[in-house]
């Protein structure tokens, strides 16, 4: 009896827990894989320095979505001290973006990423009784795909014409809202400038609604 007791006080608590996973839906983190690269000379960028976009040729296209994810990096590069300004810029930063479906293949079973939820609890006359509970997938149901998405951040000195910066950040997430998560990896891939740490790293961003 004591160990039913204790089984059902587990349910409440483990119903507690998913009580406050919704109450905390307003917020999501995105997660990324972040590697950076500086060579600054002679020294980094002050902030109040100034850059202008720069385009390859596929990105000058009509169709190409280019003007929108420089106003995504653009608020990015703004919080790391730096300012647009085209007519009299230091620097040129060529922005790059990608978002595509994972392959159903490559995701474990039953739909999910991670395998799917189970809860459990056991017990009969004379046998004890015990609850077991785990989760491991992304919200919005068994046909909800995963994302794989990478930014790309380059900055090139204009008075020596050398590459100063690069960086990227690569995310794989289930999220449907493109834009918002691309402006939280430029935010990542942008993190620790203009002297980043060495190595690859991983960087999460918490977006509100």
């Amino acid at each position: 009896m004591k160990r039913a007791l204790t089984a059902i006080g587990l349910i409440a608590t483990l119903m507690g827990v998913t009580g406050l996973l919704g109450g905390c839906a307003s917020t999501r983190v995105v997660e990324s894989e972040v590697s950076s690269f500086a060579r600054w000379s002679p020294a980094p960028p002050v902030p109040g320095s100034t850059y202008r976009f720069e385009r390859l040729l596929s990105q000058q296209q009509p169709d190409a979505p280019q003007a929108r994810l420089e106003n995504l990096a653009q608020a990015a590069l703004a919080r790391v001290g730096l300012q647009h300004n085209p007519q009299a810029a230091a620097f040129s930063v060529q922005i790059s973006a990608s978002s595509q479906p994972v392959p159903r293949s490559r995701w474990g079973g039953g739909g999910y990423p991670f395998g799917g939820p189970n809860i459990f609890v056991g017990g009969g006359i004379g046998s004890g009784a015990g609850v077991g509970f785990g989760f491991g997938f992304p919200l919005g149901g068994m046909d909800t795909p995963l994302y794989r998405r990478e930014v790309g951040v380059v900055m090139r000195e204009l008075r020596s014409n050398q590459t100063v910066y690069e960086t990227r950040a690569v995310s794989e997430e289930p999220w449907l809202d493109t834009d918002p998560v691309l402006a939280a990896m430029f935010d990542a891939a942008l993190r620790g400038f203009p002297v980043p740490p060495a190595g690859p790293r991983r960087v999460n961003i918490e977006i509100k609604p």
